[in-house]
């Protein structure tokens, strides 16, 4: 049973009110603050894939100090604003998990880092469902380890999905960061995901896979509030038939239960005769009906990908390019929220991606649980929670490769222009350009130690212009449990 284990030593400083872009997206919400020294201990031992059974653990602690952020609270009391230094925890479990495999199907308890299933977590800007951007959320999945072949199609065709429930931990962060003077908190809700993927035959130059992905958010409690005084309150009970619902959502009296979205994905890959392989593929964003019937334009995510079979000077690129400025158009109106209208017709627009009614944005403690391309709701230091800017175009590209075989290198490059929301539109648009440059050293004569290095910086009014350098340290190691 050999287990291996990592200590690391990160740090990073500099300009702005939050650390770059490039340094806290897709990295499951480890880093945001413009100064962190942070401690990461962990141990992990996969499992065992030539048997029938196997299992697996593993367990990943944080320390760390950082700078604070201020955001701004409304106090009902004196009628004034003020604002509140807030950081992260000193101290808190990143991963703590046991899974175990049978044939083809696992199942994992616990809190366990997962990205995206089919774009590359190191190059790409971030899946539109479940990306690698937020902190993992404790819960139970099952599912398929890989892709598995379909009866009587002889290998041709293969299916791959997994089924989750969780219940997010962020209850806490969510009062810290809230302004308690408009819109809305939501707290005590609960977490579902499930995908299904169709692969055809892998062994062949060229292999297409499609499917969908599906989120959803349920149960909890939300208290609204208008100029610093609650509005009304409502909580939606937690029961069992809810969990059903997730996987097959029920109409109740006006609206489908619980808070859906997802995306409808495809890739198609072309394998080399050298080994190389070219991927191109696209995700489309769903909210409700008229996304999933893809009524909404072009919006999506875009790209293409190269892979060397080899380390070379240059191992990899993604291009993608990102447009969520359709949303089904720019106005909603459904009879059913006006009880009593005359006006029949029915305009599914505004979709207003990562939004919801009665849920907070699309995050799990600030950070985006989809693509971090549209700005998280940790941003807001008005202490607004849920997403600004859901109508964005822009770009993004990395590379990455090998200067020598003890030198690796990654860098990225994206430009975001936003027009705001479709409810709550921008008056003059606001944009992005980031970049980031990593170089990854490790010693021939000791290949368990790792130096990485990374420059960082965003141009703009979306975040604001900010610079950091950041440093990190790792060692790695294994043994035998017997």
């Amino acid at each position: 049973m050999p287990v291996e284990y990592k200590e690391e030593i990160w740090a990073n400083a500099g300009s702005g009110t939050f650390a770059p872009y490039y340094m806290a997206s897709n990295r499951f919400g480890t880093v945001t603050q413009k100064a962190t020294v942070m401690s990461r201990s962990s141990v992990t031992r996969a499992m065992d894939m030539s048997g029938r059974w196997s299992f697996g653990f593993g367990g990943d602690i944080i320390i760390n100090g950082s700078s604070a952020t201020d955001y701004e609270r409304y106090d009902s009391k004196t009628a004034r604003w003020y604002s509140r230094p807030l950081r992260p925890s000193v101290f808190h479990i990143q991963q703590l998990y046991g899974e175990l495999r049978y044939r083809s199907v696992f199942l994992t308890a616990g809190l366990k880092e997962v990205g995206s299933a089919l774009l590359n977590d190191a190059l790409s800007s971030g899946d539109l469902t479940w990306s690698a951007n937020a902190r993992p959320i404790p819960g139970v999945r099952i599912g398929f380890i890989d892709f598995v072949d379909i009866p009587l199609t002889n290998g041709w065709v293969q299916i791959n999905g997994n089924f989750f429930y969780g219940k997010p931990t962020d209850n806490g962060w969510l009062k810290q960061h809230y302004n308690y003077y408009n819109a809305f908190i939501t707290t005590g809700r609960w977490a579902n995901y499930k995908r299904c993927y169709f692969r055809t035959n892998p062994q062949m130059p060229l292999s297409v896979t499609v499917g969908m992905q599906a989120a959803a958010q349920f149960s909890g409690y939300q208290r609204y509030y208008i100029n610093g005084n609650i509005e009304f309150e409502e909580k939606v009970p937690l029961r069992f038939k809810d969990f059903f619902d997730m996987m097959f959502p029920q109409k109740s009296d006006t609206f489908v239960s619980g808070n859906h979205l997802g995306s409808w994905d495809m890739t198609a890959r072309y394998s080399l005769k050298s080994g190389d392989t070219i991927k191109a593929y696209f995700q489309w964003p769903w909210e409700d009906g008229s996304g999933i019937g893809k009524l909404n334009g072009f919006d999506g995510l875009w790209g293409i990908e190269y892979k060397s079979a080899k380390k070379c000077l240059l191992n990899g690129v993604v291009l993608e390019y990102i447009d969520f400025t359709n949303q089904s158009g720019p106005l909603h109106w459904a009879p059913d929220d006006f009880p009593g209208t005359t006006i029949t017709g029915e305009a599914t627009g505004a979709d207003t991606y990562y939004n919801n009614y009665f849920y907070n944005g699309y995050t799990n403690y600030g950070m985006s649980q989809g693509t971090p391309m549209l700005k998280s709701t940790l941003y807001n230091t008005d202490g607004y929670l849920r997403y600004t800017d859901t109508r964005v175009r822009g770009f993004h590209l990395a590379v990455t490769g090998s200067l020598d075989p003890s030198l690796d290198y990654r860098a990225m490059i994206s430009y975001r222009k936003s027009w705001g929301d479709p409810f709550i539109p921008r008056v003059n648009t606001v944009h992005s350009t980031s970049f980031m440059a990593e170089a990854d050293y490790r010693l021939q004569s000791a290949p368990q130690w790792s130096l990485k290095a990374q420059i960082a910086m965003d141009r703009g009014d979306m975040y604001g212009n900010t610079f950091g350098v950041g440093i990190s340290v790792s060692y790695r190691g294994s043994f035998n449990l017997k």
